[in-house]
């Protein structure tokens, strides 16, 4: 075995395909989860099914990885917030990190979610520390399943970090997404309908959300980390940017669809611990970010984009 043999899941995913040419970058053996194809990336895939009985056992005894990176998780747009597969994905998790440490396994780290905040005191910068009362039940299974991981980590010395993602955009993006949406609507030349757009939120390009998280498991730094950029982005900002790079300031049409209701206006990430104790910095500006974003659509269009759960 080599010195550091990684077990990543949800690989063929949105964050996780980014995270595969960062790890092989850091002298990892990459071993991949699949669940209906591997993506194109020379690594050694896996196929599994990690909802399936037995089936983490069966995985990591195969792989006998020293590190895990763990993205797996039921994530369609629009369902996943109160999925029942919520609960069917905090016993999987679980049972895949002790299956991991059972065999070998030393280092681990797992993606969490802002939504596991009190996001009705949201009004400054949200800390690793700051209150957590989800709001739902995707939110309320990333807390349990984190909560039941740290103690199985202090009773068995398994060096555990959890990485709270906020928000992200970037290749792969569920075209439904905020700004996929945008993006492939206004390419298509038809009208954006959008809500005013007010909220505050803190958006990372999804290439450094995988790097951060390879920065992250490569580290012995354990505990909570906020995943994100740290700088508030209102929605309304974003819209304009996609917009202005394509010429089409016109079709936007803020207003014609209600905002979500129970949505706090401002949600932002203190990301002291990830810049100065992880420590990671890079942070690809907004208008880069969705210029790329922008080619990418382009040159795939909106039907590449592979909602694979593991």
């Amino acid at each position: 075995m080599s010195k550091k043999r990684v077990l990543v899941t949800g690989a063929t995913g949105f964050i996780g395909r980014h995270a595969l040419q960062p790890l092989l970058e850091r002298g990892f053996e990459v071993h991949a989860v699949y669940h209906e194809s591997p993506a194109d990336i020379n690594v050694t895939w896996h196929k599994s099914d990690l909802l399936a009985e037995g089936a983490a056992e069966a995985l990591c005894k195969d792989v006998r990885a020293t590190h895990l990176l763990h993205f797996a998780w039921m994530a369609t747009p629009g369902e996943f917030w109160s999925s029942p597969q919520n609960e069917r994905w905090k016993t999987a998790t679980i049972e895949l990190v002790r299956a991991f440490q059972k065999h070998g396994g030393i280092r681990t780290v797992v993606a969490g979610s802002c939504a596991e905040y009190d996001w009705s005191s949201a009004d400054k910068p949200l800390s690793e520390d700051a209150p957590r009362k989800p709001s739902t039940p995707y939110g309320e299974a990333k807390n349990d399943t984190r909560a039941a991981l740290e103690t199985f980590a202090k009773e068995t010395s398994l060096s555990l970090g959890w990485g709270r993602i906020f928000f992200l955009y970037g290749p792969y993006e569920p075209p439904s997404k905020f700004v996929a949406y945008i993006i492939n609507t206004l390419l298509a030349g038809e009208r954006a309908l959008l809500s005013p757009c007010k909220q505050i939120r803190d958006f990372l390009y999804v290439e450094d959300v995988a790097d951060a998280f390879v920065t992250f498991l490569d580290t012995d730094t354990s505990g909570a980390v906020n995943i994100a950029s740290g700088k508030p982005v209102a929605l309304k900002d974003i819209a304009l940017e996609i917009a202005r790079q394509l010429g089409k300031e016109k079709l936007l049409s803020f207003g014609a669809r209600g905002a979500p209701e129970n949505e706090p206006p401002r949600l932002v990430a203190d990301v002291s611990r990830l810049r100065d104790i992880v420590p990671w910095k890079k942070c690809t500006p907004l208008e880069k970010g969705i210029e790329e974003t922008i080619a990418w659509w382009k040159a795939n269009g909106s039907t590449s984009s592979p909602q694979d759960r593991a």
